[in-house]
């Protein structure tokens, strides 16, 4: 048996601990189906230092309540945001946090027919005895509804209008007939715990406009990027740290690295210096925090495996341009606008220091 360290776990095993010591203090209420309260749910998510629960992820207050309280319901959840606002991330905490498992993910690029979506069948065993509850192969909606968990399913808007609108035939029904199956088993309700929570870029809709009925039947909540750079900061070093150390990568960043790198990411992000004054927003980059750790762990990697461990101010360019300049010629322009008038002037040996390479632009 291969003893590989696996690349990434899911939060359900990542997090076992915090997740088990939760569960036993939990003295809130706990709607049906699920394994721990909103509260503890809440707490699992924002953090808390008193309990030992680091915080996971960043967000305005009430945010997270919001979409929980909408998942006690029977209408489901969609998060909509930019690219790199960490919706799949919030999805996979909540799911693993209520239902203990968050493997149960549909692709909406991936689904193109009603069988991708409900369940299939295995042809071995139909040409042997016919259609039966054995040879039937659930999706994981169908399993989702059967065993009373939340089903993750991304980037709704990609897979077609018909099947969304088979989608709101479940949240409203909670029921999925199957006809070539006679009696009970043609007839599958929902279990209690089941719930679909659902993610969408407002950036690139996809090739599908969204479902009118669809977004009536779901609870909208948008996931904005972190505002406070702070915040952005803290996140930044945290999962780079974290990254690191599965890798193997035995480098930290150096604190002025990473206050030019957050400092550029959220400028561009958000076109407005931090001091006050409007920059250039890049049209071809998302430039999020999502991406910003990307880049710090690049970097990192970088200095580990040609540098002696050294991160420069050079090797921080060149990465942030490959994030920076996409497809879109225009925002070379702008981003040699934004170093002439804003990271010029900055006072600061490593900004100047970072100016200096300009020229790669």
């Amino acid at each position: 048996m291969s003893n590989k360290r696996k690349q990434k776990l899911p939060a359900e095993l990542e997090f076992h601990e915090e997740l088990e010591r939760l569960r036993q203090q939990d003295q809130h209420p706990v709607p049906p189906g699920w394994r721990m309260s909103p509260v503890a749910v809440e707490t699992f998510i924002q953090g808390n230092e008193a309990l030992g629960v680091a915080r996971k992820f960043v967000c305005p207050p009430g945010v997270i309540k919001r979409i929980v309280v909408a998942l006690c319901t029977n209408r489901g959840a969609l998060l909509v945001g930019e690219p790199g606002t960490a919706k799949s991330w919030l999805s996979e905490l909540i799911t693993a946090a209520v239902s203990g498992d968050s493997s149960l993910i549909i692709q909406g690029g991936a689904v193109s027919n009603i069988n991708q979506l409900l369940y299939t069948w295995n042809e071995a065993i139909v040409r042997d005895r016919g259609p039966c509850v054995e040879a039937l192969v659930p999706s994981p909606m169908l399993r989702g509804m059967q065993q009373g968990r939340f089903v993750r399913f991304e980037e709704i808007a990609r897979c077609p209008q018909p099947l969304q609108d088979s989608v709101l035939a479940l949240l409203s029904d909670r029921v999925i007939t199957i006809p070539e199956l006679e009696g009970e088993g043609g007839v599958i309700y929902a279990n209690e715990g089941f719930n679909v929570i659902a993610t969408s870029n407002s950036v690139d809709e996809g090739v599908n406009r969204m479902s009118a009925a669809l977004k009536r039947r779901m609870n909208f909540e948008t996931i904005q990027p972190i505002n406070r750079i702070e915040d952005e900061l803290d996140v930044v070093v945290r999962e780079t740290d974290k990254l690191n150390r599965k890798g193997g990568v035995d480098v930290r960043l150096p604190p002025e690295i990473t206050e030019m790198l957050v400092t550029v990411f959220h400028e561009l992000r958000t076109g407005q210096s931090l001091s006050g004054r409007s920059t250039d927003r890049l049209a071809g980059a998302a430039m999020s925090t999502a991406e910003a750790v990307n880049v710090a762990h690049a970097v990192c990697v970088n200095a580990f495996y040609y540098s002696d461990g050294v991160v420069t101010p050079e090797s921080l360019m060149h990465f942030i341009l490959g994030s920076a300049l996409k497809d879109h010629p225009e925002d070379r322009r702008r981003l040699q606008h934004y170093f002439d008038t804003e990271i010029a002037e900055r006072p600061g040996s490593h900004w100047r220091a970072l100016y200096a390479h300009r020229d790669l632009i």
